[in-house]
C-alpha cells in the first residue's frame, strides 16, 4: 500500500506540472482555512471569497514557495493576509452585516447553545484584529503558538501576549455566560 504524499511532494509536483496535485493539496487544508476565515471576518461568504482568494494566490506563486515553513503554514499566511486585507477594506467601506443564518432548533438546550455561541462570535467580533485572529489560530483552530507566530509572521511571545490580552477582553465580555452556567 502506498503512503499518501506529503504536502511538501504535493506542492513539489504541482510546481513540476502535476494538474491534480495543488486540488489535492487544497483540499486536504480548505477546511481549516474556512474555519481561520470565517472566524476572522465573521461573514461566510467574505471568508469562502478570502479563502478562494488565498488558494489561487498560492497556485500561482508556489514557485515563490521557499521552503523556510511548513506547506501549511504558508497556506494559512497567506490566508491571513487576504483576511487582514479584507477588513482593511471594510474600515475604509463598511457594510450591513449579512443576517444570521443559525436558527435555534426546539428545546431550551439548543437555544442555549445557540446563545452562547452567538454570545462568543460577538465576544470574538469585539477584539481588536490581532488579537482575535492569535486566538482563532491557537484557541479555535488549535494550532501551536510557534506555528501560529509563523502564520502571523510575529515573534512567539507576540502571539502569547495577544492570545493573553483577547482572552482577559473576553473574559469579561462573556463574563455572565460563566454567571449562567
Amino acid at each position: 500500500m502506498l503512503d499518501a504524499p506529503t504536502d511538501a511532494e504535493l506542492l513539489a509536483a504541482h510546481r513540476a506540472g502535476d494538474r491534480t496535485a495543488f486540488a489535492e493539496l487544497a483540499g486536504r487544508h480548505s477546511d481549516r482555512m474556512w474555519g481561520t476565515a470565517v472566524q476572522t471576518l465573521r461573514d461566510p461568504h467574505e471568508a469562502a471569497d478570502a479563502v478562494q482568494e488565498a488558494l489561487l494566490s498560492a497556485h500561482r506563486h508556489a514557485a515563490g514557495f521557499r521552503g523556510e515553513a511548513s506547506v501549511r503554514t504558508w497556506l494559512h499566511r497567506i490566508l491571513v493576509n487576504h483576511c487582514l486585507d479584507r477588513l482593511r477594506h471594510a474600515r475604509v467601506r463598511p457594510t450591513a452585516p449579512w443576517p444570521e443564518q443559525d436558527l435555534p432548533a426546539h428545546g431550551a438546550d439548543h437555544a442555549s447553545e445557540l446563545a452562547t455561541r452567538l454570545a462568543v462570535r460577538d465576544g470574538l467580533a469585539a477584539l481588536p484584529d490581532e488579537q482575535r485572529l492569535a486566538i482563532v489560530l491557537v484557541d479555535v483552530q488549535g494550532y501551536p503558538v510557534a506555528e501560529a507566530a509563523e502564520i502571523l509572521d510575529v515573534p512567539v511571545g507576540t502571539v502569547k501576549s495577544r492570545c493573553a490580552r483577547g482572552r482577559a477582553r473576553l473574559a469579561v465580555l462573556l463574563g455572565h455566560l460563566r454567571e449562567e452556567g
